[in-house]
C-alpha cells in the first residue's frame, strides 16, 4: 500500500515521499556555520594565551620592582648605597640603574628585563623612591613608588 501526499507551496505542488534526509544545501551549509565557530574558538584561544603571557610579565615586573623597594628600604636612611655621588646624603636627586640588567624574574643577569630606580629627599627625613622596570625594549613597564621617611630611607 502506498500513500501519496501532496503539500501546496505558493503557486506550486510537491509530492512527499517516504525517503527522509539532507540535502546537499542543508548539509553545506550546516559545516559552514560549524567551520564558523571553530574558527571564533581558535581566535579566543589566542586571545586568551596573549593575555595569560603579557599578565604574567606584568606579575613578574611588579615582583622585581617590590623586590628593589624591599632592598632600598632595608638600606638605611644614610647608607651609602643611598647617596648619588657617594659623599652627600642630601643629594637632590640620584637615578640607579641595576647592574645586572637585563635582569629575568629572579633579579639575575640574563633576563628581558630593565630595573632603574630614583630617589628624590623630599624633606630632611623623608625621601620618594620611584622604580621602574620596564620590558620589551621599553615598550611596557611598571612603576612604583614609594615615601619613606625614619628608619628607612
Amino acid at each position: 500500500m502506498h500513500i501519496n501526499k501532496k503539500i501546496h507551496i505558493f503557486s506550486g505542488e510537491r509530492e512527499i515521499s517516504g525517503e527522509n534526509g539532507f540535502t546537499l544545501i542543508e548539509v553545506l551549509i550546516a559545516v559552514s556555520i560549524f567551520a564558523i565557530g571553530l574558527l571564533a574558538i581558535a581566535a579566543l584561544q589566542i586571545s586568551t594565551a596573549h593575555g595569560n603571557r603579557v599578565g604574567d610579565q606584568l606579575t613578574k615586573a611588579t615582583m622585581l620592582a617590590q623586590m628593589q623597594v624591599e632592598t632600598l628600604k632595608n638600606a638605611g636612611f644614610n647608607s651609602a648605597i643611598l647617596k648619588g655621588d657617594g659623599a652627600n646624603a642630601l643629594v637632590a636627586t640620584a637615578n640607579y640603574v641595576d647592574p645586572n640588567n637585563p635582569i629575568d624574574e629572579n633579579g639575575v643577569n640574563g633576563g628581558r628585563f630593565t630595573r632603574t630606580w630614583t630617589i628624590t629627599n623630599n624633606t630632611a627625613f623623608s625621601r620618594l623612591v620611584t622604580v621602574n622596570v620596564a620590558w620589551d625594549g621599553g615598550g611596557r613597564n611598571v612603576v612604583m613608588s614609594t615615601l619613606t621617611r625614619g628608619g628607612g630611607i
